[in-house]
């Protein structure tokens, strides 16, 4: 033990030690940082699959975007730096390739499987940025907190998509989409990239964290028992109310009728 005693007594021995600590240090915030680095970022293209990607395009794209996505004056807008979210959310959802031009398209059987659409956001992707696709852990609802969802999507989305998500009409023959079969990546590629009417919510407006709120109230409403019975697709109480007060005056008018009737007849 002398000789550690000597070398502990050493000039140097409390640098060595205070190296030694950032070291450490330095060594566990690296492995921690690469963890969650590595859970979050979306996988990167490479080149084969840019170049199925680019193939496909042409083949389903190509006519209303251009050969080169530069976007058609009156038919469709240029894809250059929409980024892979707005492409991925599009695709998936059926909306694109489009069945009508200078229509809005609703939500469909996709045409290209989860690979291909995959290979044509990368293409995108590649040409002038933009948004990528979400990778699962940021959409991840573990640990969301749905009562601040609730509030969130009641502030910034119900004037829209209705208290639970079932959708409802828009101004100008536009109509916001149920979100009944939104997968959570669907939701937050959404809320990203603004599609049709919609606004872009970006990170900073909404921060990643409470989209994922979000995506945990919408989702979690699915699965909700309606405590109020049938209640006309949870359209909201106004709709439920109106429904009631016409029916009540139906009522209230055919019972007058009959009464009238039977006072003519005892008339007669």
């Amino acid at each position: 033990m002398s000789w550690i005693t000597a070398r502990r007594r050493h000039p140097a021995a409390g640098y060595a030690i205070l190296v030694l600590g950032l070291l450490l240090i330095g060594t566990v915030y690296a492995a921690i940082t690469e963890g969650s680095a590595g859970a979050s970022a979306p996988p990167v293209a490479n080149a084969k699959q840019i170049a199925y990607g680019r193939k496909l395009f042409v083949a389903t794209c190509a006519t209303c975007h251009g050969e080169y996505a530069q976007g058609q004056a009156d038919t469709a807008p240029s894809l250059i730096g929409v980024g892979a979210a707005a492409v991925d959310f599009q695709v998936s959802t059926g909306r694109m390739p489009a069945a009508e031009l200078g229509a809005e398209n609703p939500r469909k059987t996709p045409r290209l499987n989860e690979r291909q659409t995959h290979a044509v956001a990368a293409y995108i992707q590649s040409l002038g940025g933009g948004p990528p696709i979400p990778s699962a852990a940021e959409v991840s609802t573990t640990g969301a907190n749905v009562g601040l969802g609730q509030r969130l999507f009641v502030a910034e989305c119900a004037q829209c998509h209705n208290f639970v998500g079932a959708g409802g009409a828009l101004t100008y023959g536009k109509y916001a989409p149920a979100l009944t079969q939104a997968t959570p990546t669907q939701i937050y590629e959404a809320m990203l990239t603004g599609p049709e009417a919609m606004p872009v919510f970006n990170n900073a407006t909404i921060t990643p964290a409470e989209k994922r709120d979000i995506i945990a109230y919408v989702t979690r409403v699915r699965s909700e028992a309606n405590p109020g019975g049938f209640s006309l697709g949870r359209i909201g109480p106004v709709t439920e109310g109106l429904v009631a007060f016409l029916g009540l005056l139906l009522f209230c008018v055919l019972a007058a009728m009959w009464i009238t009737a039977k006072q003519r007849k005892a008339h007669d």
